[in-house]
């Protein structure tokens, strides 16, 4: 890095106004993050408006810190409250509410906090060596690939319905309805609608994530209203040496999950935290917990994942122009408000503008570690109220999420019946992570289908014949039909044969 790169680089470490630009934002992302359905997203769409009249790194500097605290930030009320404050902290939900049940909430979100800024530093060093080769391979990425990759994580059901796969499986294709009620993206048709104008504009995700999470957790705990609540230990919120040093292989691993979808256009920190979930489901032998009762690998494989593919979001944002995420997306339109364009060119004419905003990412990294550590004992306190008081909270706090992301009174309704009937499925022995899996990667798999579909003609046989001869696809299609025959009774019915057959015979 020449000596003019290396000041760009570190122009917002010495600047008092971008320093306090960079914290704020970091501050704020957090707590926004936290509150379901107020989405990074918006966040950075109404900052947006109040800073299009300013100078464009000071408007960087705080909208960095603002995705950087965000997406983190989803993973508290994930813990304390079994609701996902962001669709990426869903898988932390999964075993990060079973430790504050246990009473271990400030440890979970101590390690949550220090997995993720390692997640965040792989992400911006990718983002920093690697970001043309990275955007080149995601380049070379066709329809028939996000199909395959759509196709893998809808496998992840595996993972997340219990002890019964044809459950999980009914609850991933549910989900994949309610994901494609709406107009049809290729022909703006409307379909699932029963000929209703209300139901065009679909149903928001995050109103299913937060009735399904919130609202019927919130039912299910009334069976337990009796119980007393649970004292958490925030004596030691800050993880050992030791204790870190331990998960770092599994971070590192999941944070290259979450850097490479995270650089896929289209896809974001939702689906790079669910596989790398199901990575660490498949690749730890012997977790500190069993999955789904408590086990920190179960929160350090999404983390370290959502917040890899922050960097890798900006990958294909600032070398090809095109959005890794919807954050990205908001970003590319600051960028054109403030007279840049985002693309090819933009390392080559506005270099400075690159290494600047590696630097930010950095700094707000380093933010998030220290606010990320500050505030624990108050959060946790949230856990230990009486369920009298905390499970009406937990609806109120739902409904008012539900209603901020469109206001919309018609989403109160949904998210009402959206947790009701989670309920139900809860009490018949249903998981419902499935159904958000589904929601999420349903469409994804009906356009990416269906394009692949045109670009050979509408023939089965010439799609075929793609995914055996294109690299990427058959790379892809082997590790699907690998995750398909492991979903199977055949492997482990041979296993317990090898096992139960004496030596000898």
């Amino acid at each position: 890095m020449s000596e003019s790169m290396f000041g760009y680089f570190t122009m917002a470490w010495f600047d008092p106004s971008l320093l306090a630009l960079t914290a704020l934002g970091t501050l704020a992302g957090i707590y926004v993050g936290a509150i379901p359905g107020l989405s990074v997203t918006m966040a950075v769409s109404i900052l947006i408006s109040f800073t299009f009249s300013w100078d464009v790194n000071d408007a960087l500097a705080l909208m960095v810190g603002i995705y950087i605290g965000g997406v983190y930030g989803g993973s508290r009320t994930a813990i304390l409250l079994n609701i996902p404050g962001a669709p990426s902290a869903i898988a932390t939900a999964f075993d990060g509410f079973p430790l504050a049940k246990q009473g271990l909430a400030g440890q979970a979100i101590g390690i949550t906090t220090v997995v993720s800024v390692i997640g965040g530093f792989v992400g911006i060093l990718v983002l920093a060596v690697a970001a043309p080769m990275v955007s080149d391979v995601a380049l070379m990425f066709a329809p028939r690939d996000y199909l395959l990759l759509a196709l893998m994580g809808l496998l992840l059901v595996s993972s997340l319905s219990g002890e019964s796969m044809a459950k999980g499986i009914f609850c991933a294709a549910l989900g994949a309805c309610i994901g494609m009620v709406g107009m049809d993206p290729m022909t703006a048709e409307g379909r699932f609608t029963f000929d209703t104008v209300m139901l065009l504009g679909g149903i928001p995700y995050v109103v299913a994530m937060i009735g399904f999470f919130g609202v019927s957790e919130a039912l299910y705990q009334l069976h337990h209203i009796g119980l007393k609540p649970i004292k958490q230990d925030v004596s030691k919120i800050i993880p050992s040496w030791k204790v870190v040093s331990k998960f770092i292989p599994l971070s590192l691993r999941t944070s290259a999950i979450g850097v490479f979808i995270g650089a896929l256009p289209g896809t974001g920190g939702d689906i790079a935290s669910l596989m790398a979930y199901d990575h660490a489901k498949r690749s730890v032998k012997n977790p500190s917990k069993p999955f789904g009762k408590g086990a920190y690998e179960g929160l350090v494989a999404p983390e370290s994942a959502n917040n890899a593919a922050v960097g890798g979001a900006y990958v294909p944002m600032l070398t090809l122009g095109m959005p890794g995420d919807a954050v990205t997306a908001v970003f590319i339109g600051a960028l054109y408000i403030h007279g840049l364009k985002p693309g090819p060119m933009l390392m080559i004419e506005t270099p400075h503008l690159f290494w600047f905003t590696v630097g930010n990412l950095v700094l707000a990294n380093i933010f998030l570690l220290i606010f990320g550590l500050t505030g624990i004992r108050v959060f946790a306190k949230m856990v230990e109220l009486p369920k009298g008081i905390l499970l009406p909270l937990i609806v109120i706090l739902s409904v008012v999420g539900a209603y901020a992301i469109n206001n919309n009174i018609a989403d109160i309704f949904w998210l009402l019946g959206f947790g009701i009937f989670g309920y139900f499925l809860k009490m018949v022995g249903f998981q419902v992570g499935p159904i958000i899996l589904g929601v999420i990667l349903g469409p994804l798999m009906d356009v990416s289908y269906r394009r692949a579909m045109i670009s050979v003609g509408d023939s089965a046989a010439a799609l075929g014949m793609e995914l055996l001869t294109h690299p990427i696809s058959l790379v892809l299609s082997l590790v699907v039909i690998l995750l398909l025959v492991g979903q199977t009774p055949l492997p482990r019915l041979i296993g317990s044969r090898l096992r139960s057959t004496p030596v000898g015979n």
